[in-house]
């Protein structure tokens, strides 16, 4: 019980997170002009890092002492593998990179949806790895949680500037993030509560939740934060998240 409220409370934390960011939104000044820019670089980028740190101390470093190495890598390669394949069949939209998914979905999909898919993508392995690192550890799933917050609300205010210019609304946007946001809250639930009892289960599935973390990060996360040539900006963002999350890590 301990374990399903844990994952409940991170899976609620994270759907705030994400609402909070598309609050932003919201604010005039921020959700146009250079400082959105900044904003969003410099915000996935301290997501990035937090998630790095996240992914390797609470998700893959105890599947390696619960299930062993090979066990571990397993899980990681699948984690990683089962984005890459919802990146190529689910039709999705990015802020800066744009369309992905099957070409002949764009025109079938409403605008508003494809980006609201992009963050599901997103948000289904977060809640994941809150889920197994609950049910590995109520610590461990209280740090992913955390982690897993402070990356959703840069990426939050990303996802709801598109769905701003496409709705006209900003209460319209909030309220699809938040509904994209409840993705999180829903799998993290409901990883907790398969895989809590099972020993070599959970080991593959703290490392396949990391694969699928690090994989956003270098796949999306990182990439998008260096696009708008302000790298040094999003360097500084990634490593102050990164240290953020050290600090958390050993706090709790």
């Amino acid at each position: 019980m301990e374990q399903l409220l844990a994952a409940l409370a991170g899976g609620l934390l994270a759907t705030l997170g994400t609402t909070l960011g598309a609050l932003l939104v919201l604010i005039p000044w921020l959700s146009r002009g250079e400082q959105r820019e900044v904003l969003i670089d410099v915000g996935l980028a301290f997501g990035s890092g937090v998630m790095i740190v996240a992914s390797f101390v609470s998700l893959l470093l105890p599947s390696v002492e619960k299930g062993g190495l090979l066990l571990s890598l397993i899980g990681l390669i699948l984690g990683a593998a089962a984005v890459a394949m919802a990146n190529e069949v689910v039709p999705h939209e990015h802020l800066v990179k744009g369309f992905e998914g099957p070409a002949e979905m764009k025109r079938k999909v409403k605008a508003a949806w494809l980006v609201a898919l992009a963050i599901i993508i997103h948000n289904v392995p977060e809640g994941y790895s809150i889920g197994v690192a609950s049910a590995y550890d109520v610590y461990d799933g209280i740090k992913v949680a955390l982690a897993i917050t402070l990356q959703d609300m840069p990426e939050g205010f990303a996802v709801a500037l598109p769905l701003l210019a496409i709705t006209g609304s900003g209460v319209k946007a909030v309220g699809i993030a938040f509904l994209s946001g409840l993705s999180e809250l829903l799998t993290s639930v409901l990883a907790a509560a398969v895989l809590s009892d099972v020993s070599w289960a959970l080991s593959l599935g703290l490392s396949s939740a990391a694969g699928a973390m690090i994989y956003v990060v270098s796949h999306e996360a990182l990439p998008e934060s260096h696009r708008s040539g302000r790298e040094k900006q999003a360097t500084v963002g990634f490593f102050l998240g990164f240290v953020i999350m050290l600090i958390l890590d050993s706090a709790i």
